[in-house]
């Protein structure tokens, strides 16, 4: 195996790479960076009614509860590495110095590819939300492409002005939509909790698994909370990211997952245990969230919501768009190819962002959304699921071979910072438990898809994935022995590798 020392890798230097502009989000920001990834009010009303009636039935707060437990573990282990290692390509970088940079260009192509996806497919969604919003409460019919090349933009301008601009439109969007959810929940709990009363079963982790779908449901969970490892790749541009990206990460997986639970507990106790799931499977499943909304605070918040559910998943698409300009800067600044160093590698001069590598991730975004469209795929249940299905697959792999990753390189760099449970039981679980949840997507994957299961773009999703990860890998040993020069700049792009914290 080679090594993977900082000491004997040809390090690059503050001349040869730009930088991202320095102390630029607290810890806030990345807190709301990391959970508008999340897009709880998607999660929410999109998820949660097929997660009641084809996945863990009434269980469903209770996959909640077991996804967050599974991912507080994986990042006990993601967290600690991150006190050692801050990078902006994040799991890039961490699985470079774990495993190798033959891994970690195979793990970086892989995290680029999905935070590339997903992009395009929240515009699918959020151009179906908005195309339906729009309709309902104006009465104006406006095409979805319309609202696609809106959020396009959107996205783009975000990206060039900076990750500070980005965190401002985040935050009043995500605190809008987390409110209303919010209001929704506490309604359900002062009024006595619905029709069956405060009833405990939905939280009742074996109920998890007595719906139609164990697999399934769980699958979802996982699926609610992509993108909350983001926090990682802000910590060139945070401040004190030592400090601020572990706290950042674990705020964003816990405060997550206790308001995924609450929210879904109290939707299924407004409407009662028997009318959740008869709601989920209906012809309007948003009803489940509708309802309660309407009956404990008013048809003022249904409205609220459904304008929300629109802004949700542009708050999404937008912290993608930002992830997937700083993970194309990443690769680009290394110079995976010569070419790329001067070109997507650069900081804009003034606001110390990845300006172009947000241009041709918008340039991507834009041409995947121009071959669906052509090809006469809906946005949500066409662009949306196909892309997301197809993105979840491919971090997931990377967050499995992360955890791998965080066992290497305590035992390899620092033996002086490993701890039983920090650097090797937390680790090891979470990457098997990751695996886990790769082979309930693989299992699961033609009832997620839906009215898609048919698709050749589902059908090729595992085998996409698989020849980026070999392409990487082979490039990666290419360069080895062509451009060792080159080679030995991979992934070793850091702020700084520290010892012992």
């Amino acid at each position: 195996m080679e090594s993977t020392s900082p000491s004997t890798a040809t390090e690059p230097t503050e001349k040869a790479v730009s930088r991202l502009k320095p102390n630029a989000i607290g810890l806030l920001g990345v807190v709301f960076m990391a959970v508008a990834t999340a897009a709880p009010i998607t999660a929410m009303t999109g998820n949660v009614p097929f997660m009641v009636s084809s996945g863990s039935g009434i269980g469903t707060p209770a996959a909640f509860l077991i996804a967050m437990v599974v991912l507080a573990i994986f990042s006990v282990g993601f967290t600690a590495m991150s006190r050692h290692i801050t990078a902006t390509g994040a799991f890039y970088g961490f699985i470079s110095y774990g495993l190798g940079r033959r891994v970690g260009l195979s793990a970086g192509l892989l995290a680029a590819f999905a935070y590339m996806v997903f992009e395009p497919s929240l515009i699918g969604i959020f151009s179906s939300f908005a195309t339906n919003t729009v309709s309902d409460q104006l009465g104006l019919d406006i095409p979805w492409w319309v609202f696609a090349i809106a959020m396009l933009a959107m996205n783009a301008i975000g990206t060039w002005f900076g990750v500070a601009v980005a965190e401002k439109i985040l935050i009043v969007l995500l605190v809008t939509e987390v409110a209303v959810l919010a209001a929704m929940g506490i309604g359900v709990a002062i009024n006595g909790g619905g029709p069956d009363g405060f009833s405990l079963a939905p939280l009742n982790p074996i109920n998890a698994f007595t719906g139609v779908s164990a697999g399934l449901g769980l699958f979802f969970a996982f699926w609610s909370w992509v993108g909350f490892e983001s926090t990682a790749m802000y910590g060139e541009e945070s401040r004190d990211p030592k400090r601020i990206i572990p706290k950042a990460t674990m705020l964003a997986v816990l405060g997550v997952g206790v308001f995924y639970v609450f929210v879904s507990w109290m939707a299924i106790l407004g409407n009662g245990l028997d009318g959740a799931q008869a709601l989920a499977a209906s012809a309007s499943p948003a009803d489940l969230f509708f309802n309660p909304t309407q009956h404990y605070v008013g048809q003022w918040a249904v409205v609220a919501m459904q304008w929300l559910m629109v802004t949700g998943s542009l708050a999404c698409g937008m912290a993608f768009h930002n992830c997937a300009a700083r993970y194309l800067y990443a690769l680009g600044r290394e110079g995976v190819l010569p070419v790329l160093q001067r070109t997507i590698g650069r900081t804009h001069p003034g606001h110390g962002s990845p300006h172009i590598a947000g241009l041709v991730q918008t340039g991507f975004a834009a041409a995947l959304l121009l071959a669906f469209g052509l090809a006469g795929k809906d946005p949500y249940t066409g662009t949306y699921t196909l892309l997301a299905i197809l993105g979840t697959t491919a971090i997931l792999v990377v967050q499995a071979t992360c955890s791998f990753a965080v066992l290497a390189y305590f035992r390899t760099h620092h033996p002086e910072s490993k701890h039983w449970w920090r650097t090797f039981t937390a680790p090891l679980i979470g990457g098997i438990a990751m695996l886990g949840v790769v082979a309930l997507l693989v299992v699961n994957m033609d009832t997620a898809a839906g009215a898609e299961a048919d698709s050749l773009v589902l059908w090729a999703s595992p085998w996409i994935v698989a020849v980026i990860a070999i392409a990487g890998f082979a490039y990666a040993q290419y360069l080895k022995q062509r451009a060792p020069e080159r080679y030995a700049l991979l992934g070793r792009t850091v702020l700084e590798e520290s010892h012992e914290r």
